[in-house]
């Protein structure tokens, strides 16, 4: 299962990320930096991301050290992106202009892109420290932050979300969101909590969300997801029952799918039921490893 955001082809060369020296030595002339704006990426006309030099980034820009790209010769060039002035806490779709960007890319240009843009938007939210409020510094190539004052360590986050199928007599239980569109339904998702299994965290968000006590949960896949940084396990589930008690806090809707319903829609049947989840979204994969599952 080949899921967006994942197969960058770079090295992250984490023995260079804890030596300064060696890393100093990467910031010369072969090296590339990543070309955004603020958090976009900018794309060349062959739709694939653009890359400059060091030379086209402020003197007093905080650098991330991306990792090692090898070309055709066999030789590697490192890798930079800059911190952008701002992050972005906005919802994961509320730039159709990015979403429209992001689906001209290649696999591996994509899952470099998602990379960099979790952790620069993670360097530009958090320039000052938890614990006592003092200047963040740049550590590590990019991948720790350091406090001036406290010398605490911060190291950039993933929150785990699980996101899950639920089955029940071959059909399915989804879910539509708060404000999303009439037809649009994807599988149940939630974040795990302190202290919880993968497992756990299954059975609670569904019974939360839906009044469905589920069961017997296995792991398919996970995607890294960067708005702004997550990791999304994939799961799948048996409901012991299937009467619905909608938590209408989170969720405007939530109900069964035929096996036939979930095929139509999969399709591009604009008479089915739903809408699926976009391509790039691993909830997309599930539903389709469920109808294959079943064949």
């Amino acid at each position: 299962m080949m899921l967006a955001f994942t197969g960058s082809r770079l090295d992250r060369a984490d023995n260079i990320r804890n030596d300064p020296d060696a890393l100093a030595g990467l910031m010369n002339w072969r090296a590339k930096l990543l070309k955004l704006e603020g958090l976009m990426p900018q794309v060349s006309d062959t739709n694939a991301l653009e890359w400059g030099t060091l030379a086209d980034c402020a003197e007093d820009a905080e650098l991330v050290f991306l990792g090692l790209d090898t070309d055709e010769s066999g030789g590697t060039k490192p890798c930079f992106a800059a911190v952008p002035a701002v992050g972005d806490a906005s919802p994961r779709m509320a730039n159709p202009r990015l979403w429209a960007v992001m689906a001209t890319l290649s696999p591996d240009d994509l899952a470099t892109y998602g990379g960099a843009r979790s952790v620069v938007d993670w360097h530009a939210r958090h320039r000052f420290c938890a614990a006592c409020g003092g200047p963040t510094e740049l550590a590590k190539g990019g991948w720790q932050r350091n406090c001036t004052n406290c010398g605490a360590q911060h190291f950039p986050r993933t929150d785990p979300v699980t996101i899950m199928l639920v089955e029940h007599e071959d059909k399915l239980l989804l879910g539509r969101g708060l404000g999303w569109p009439e037809k649009a339904y994807s599988a149940l998702a939630g974040f795990v909590e302190p202290g919880e299994s993968i497992e756990e965290a299954v059975a609670r968000e569904v019974l939360e969300e839906s009044g469905i006590t589920a069961r017997e949960v296995h792991y398919i896949a996970s995607q890294p997801w960067p708005f702004p940084s997550q990791l999304m396990m994939g799961c799948t589930a048996i409901a012991e029952d299937t009467e619905i008690t909608l938590d209408e806090t989170e969720l405007a809707d939530a109900r069964w799918f035929t096996r036939d319903e979930v095929q139509a829609a999969m399709s591009g049947d604009a008479d089915a039921p739903m809408n699926t989840p976009p391509r790039q979204a691993i909830a997309h994969h599930l539903l389709q490893w469920w109808l294959d599952k079943g064949k």
